[in-house]
């Protein structure tokens, strides 16, 4: 995921540089921040039992948030993307569904690259302005969901079964997450748009 980042942010005009939670003390240096997709996020985070047949990154996760401390310190464009907006909606005091499946029983999930999901966004948010769509197509691949907004969070996208697939906070300069991921569609002018939105927030 993060080579099609790297491509995706340089198709844009920028450059983007990968972070571990070995390089934390590169945190404040950061001009943007694009927190892609990876293991759950620790459910004890947000308040639930952990689910014992899951991965976690406990490391990762607290680079995560350091970076969202930084990020919000400074005020520099954050975008969130897949687990990225999950642990973006955490960082504000939301919540999330560990699992799709339990939240929304027979509701069937389709996990693909290829964008087959449609998805309705919110007219007039900062979302519709760099897509310019009110409805797309997108991929899915994730089991995890929010469920209760962070502060300050307003949701800007849905599938047809309800769940969240976009939250964008409208008093930040530039702060979106997305549950899905545009970094393997590209070739979709409207997702290319993200990063290019992303590298002129900078």
């Amino acid at each position: 995921m993060w080579l099609f980042n790297r491509v995706a942010v340089a198709r844009a005009g920028g450059t983007a540089t990968r972070l571990t939670p070995e390089d934390g003390a590169r945190v404040d240096n950061l001009d943007g921040l694009i927190i892609g997709g990876g293991d759950d996020i620790d459910a004890r985070l947000y308040g639930h039992d952990l689910y014992l047949e899951v991965r976690i990154d406990p490391a990762r996760d607290a680079l995560e948030l350091r970076c969202l401390e930084a990020a919000a310190a400074r005020g520099i464009p954050v975008l969130g993307i897949c687990r990225g907006a999950q642990i973006l909606n955490v960082f504000r005091g939301g919540t999330l569904h560990p699992d799709i499946g339990a939240a929304y029983p027979g509701v069937r999930r389709r996990r693909t690259t290829l964008p087959r999901l449609s998805v309705t966004v919110t007219a007039g948010s900062r979302l519709h302005g760099i897509l310019g769509l009110t409805r797309c197509r997108v991929n899915a691949l994730h089991h995890q969901a929010i469920d209760r907004l962070g502060n300050g969070l307003t949701a800007v996208a849905h599938d047809r079964a309800g769940i969240v697939q976009a939250v964008e906070d409208p008093a930040a300069p530039f702060l979106v997450g997305l549950q899905w991921h545009p970094e393997f569609l590209v070739f979709n002018r409207s997702q290319a748009r993200l990063f290019a939105a992303l590298v002129d927030a900078v």
